[in-house]
């Protein structure tokens, strides 16, 4: 068995380092070498020398940073290993969105861990979570609370059945928008679902690499006015600027509770794990030790405490 390295993995400026393979993975500022997990902001930067990543991460990230110049993009196939300095890499299906992936790192005998973002629902617009065993998890922590528990998909979705009134869905461009298309096609299929002009070149990403049909519609002036059951999906920043809309029912998909208030319905649908789901992963991955990013890992600690070392990474 060998011996866990403190240092194999830190945080920097720059983002997280690695220099036993001299990269970064989910760098936040422009590096030489960056191992992406996922196309989301928070996690694929523009401006990087050299990119590894799944192929469908490195589609969005074209589309997101398509006047950006990156010298080389190298697309790596999940379960395909590839090594950096001395250490080997294979990316994992992470459930997260399409083309996430985990980044199961190999050096001297220890394996590490690091998920990205990572969950387990059910998601057929994605490639589903995959767990292999790790001496090491670096894992996010975003819903590591054992106060949250997320419902079931399908469950929240059908809420929407329940009105023939329009609804704007406020919901993220990449992933979530894309999920939440399958779920009202699947669950709902009397509404016809318009797609925000910002959010439609991911859906064209998914029609182009995604895993299930998607059936939507281009919204236009006129979409909302003319017949019920109708759902216009919007981001963020537009549904925030439409608060005092008064023709719509306003909705937003999220596990946060906080983005529920002064809604006209609840939609708790997450892309994370909550902390059940958590749990079946740790003891999946089976890890000697945990390292949390990405969130507040300090319950995780202390219910783990005489089980497993869980540090936050720094």
């Amino acid at each position: 068995m060998g011996t866990i390295l403190a240092d194999f993995l830190i945080e920097t400026p720059s983002g997280y380092y690695c220099r036993y393979g001299d990269f970064f993975i989910d760098p936040i500022l422009p590096v030489d070498r960056a191992v992406i997990s996922h196309a989301h902001g928070d996690h694929a930067r523009p401006g990087h020398e050299r990119i590894y990543a799944t192929a469908g991460t490195i589609a969005f990230m074209q589309v997101r940073f398509s006047k950006q110049s990156v010298k080389s993009y190298h697309p790596m196939a999940y379960h395909e290993s590839f090594s950096l300095g001395e250490v080997q890499l294979t990316l994992i299906p992470a459930g997260h969105i399409l083309g996430s992936a985990q980044i199961l790192m190999q050096y001297h005998g220890v394996s590490y861990l690091y998920t990205g973002d990572i969950k387990m629902q059910d998601d057929p617009t994605c490639e589903p979570l995959e767990t292999v065993q790790a001496d090491v998890l670096i894992t996010e922590t975003t819903f590591a609370n054992p106060a949250v528990s997320h419902p079931s998909a399908g469950t929240e979705i059908r809420k929407l059945s329940s009105t023939a009134h329009g609804i704007m869905l406020g919901c993220y461009s990449l992933g979530k928008a894309q999920r939440i298309n399958h779920l009202l096609n699947q669950y709902c299929p009397e509404k016809t679902v318009y797609v925000h002009h910002s959010i439609l070149p991911m859906h064209r990403v998914y029609d182009r690499l995604g895993l299930v049909p998607l059936r939507y519609e281009m919204y236009h002036r006129k979409a909302m006015k003319d017949g019920q059951h109708k759902i216009y999906l919007v981001p963020p920043l537009t549904f925030n600027n439409y608060y005092r809309a008064s023709n719509v029912l306003r909705v937003f998909a999220s596990g946060w509770k906080r983005l529920q208030q002064h809604n006209d319905m609840e939609l708790y649908i997450s892309d994370h794990v909550d902390w059940a789901d958590l749990l079946v992963f740790i003891g999946q991955v089976k890890p000697r030790e945990i390292w949390t990013v990405h969130g507040d890992g300090r319950l995780l600690a202390d219910y783990l405490q005489e089980q497993i070392a869980v540090r936050v990474l720094i």
